[in-house]
């Protein structure tokens, strides 16, 4: 597992990566990936960015596959439940897990100067050790901070 965080990479590995990874799981699963749930995956990956569903929706329609909102949010509902997509709630959008096939507690860095959205692990000890000491378990732990990324912080910011 690896964090790609703001840094260039190899962005035609890391798609091709995590479509291979979710048509692996989705087989071994014996769960379908339709050609939409596919497409939206891809988008997603292509994109390398946080986006909205009607961002998405209109992507889907001009190629022809389909208008309706119920199309992209199902999608959206089966690759987020599957944990090749996370729900960014600060941004009402969806974004490609950048560690699919790995569980993990993700942490979203928002960059509130681009809305550019990272991803990385974060170690969840301490939370688990607070919240026990009050009788919790935590079950999911997402954490979404915001702040400025390096591109901002220097005015590089595409």
């Amino acid at each position: 597992m690896h964090d790609i965080g703001f840094a260039k990479h190899d962005h035609t590995a890391c798609v091709a990566t995590a479509m291979e990874t979710a048509e692996a799981f989705c087989r071994d699963n014996k769960v379908q990936l339709t050609p939409a749930r596919k497409r939206v995956l891809e988008i997603l990956l292509e994109q390398h960015r946080a986006m909205g569903a009607y961002d998405i929706l209109a992507l889907l329609s001009a190629e022809g596959m389909g208008s309706q909102p119920p199309v992209v949010y199902r999608a959206l509902d089966f690759l987020t439940k599957h944990g090749f997509v996370h729900k960014i709630e600060k941004l009402n959008a969806y974004l490609a897990c950048s560690h699919p096939g790995d569980r993990h507690s993700p942490l979203f860095l928002i960059c509130h100067g681009c809305d550019t959205v990272a991803e990385t692990t974060m170690p969840t000890a301490p939370l688990k050790d607070a919240a026990s000491a009050l009788g919790f378990k935590i079950e999911t732990t997402v954490i979404e901070v915001e702040g400025l990324c390096p591109g901002c912080q220097t005015g590089d910011a595409a």
